[in-house]
């Protein structure tokens, strides 16, 4: 059993930067691919990020490439999704995830395992 537990949420002018956490208990972070995920009010949940165990591999969604940065210290087990140029469209609750599959279809959230409560951010204009 992983639980994961993201911070750093919060609101910000658009053009700005935050940076979100995702914490993991266990002994097994380093065994998981890890993802976020958003979802903003009304619309299904998507993807946003994910990176490989290593953290040698990293993919994002064509909406937040070059803005966004995920990233994982495996010996803190945590997980980073550092957000810049951050535009209203990116208000939503930002969700991190667990997957013990570790290649393939990483873009879909029914391959993930464990998921955190989610961080609301909002972006005004």
């Amino acid at each position: 059993q992983v639980q994961l537990v993201e911070s750093g949420g919060g609101l910000v002018q658009a053009g700005g930067s935050l940076r979100l956490s995702c914490t993991a208990s266990g002994r097994t972070f380093s065994s998981y691919t890890m993802g976020w995920f958003r979802q903003a009010p009304g619309k299904e949940r998507e993807f946003v990020a994910r990176i490989t165990v290593s953290g040698g591999g990293t993919d994002y969604a064509d909406s937040v490439k070059a803005r966004f940065t995920i990233s994982r210290d495996n010996a803190k087990n945590t997980v980073y999704l550092q957000m810049n140029s951050l535009k209203p469209e990116d208000t939503a609750v930002y969700y991190c995830a667990a997957a013990r599959l570790r290649y393939g279809l990483l873009r879909l959230q029914d391959n993930y395992d464990y998921w955190g409560q989610g961080t609301q951010v909002t972006v005004s204009a």
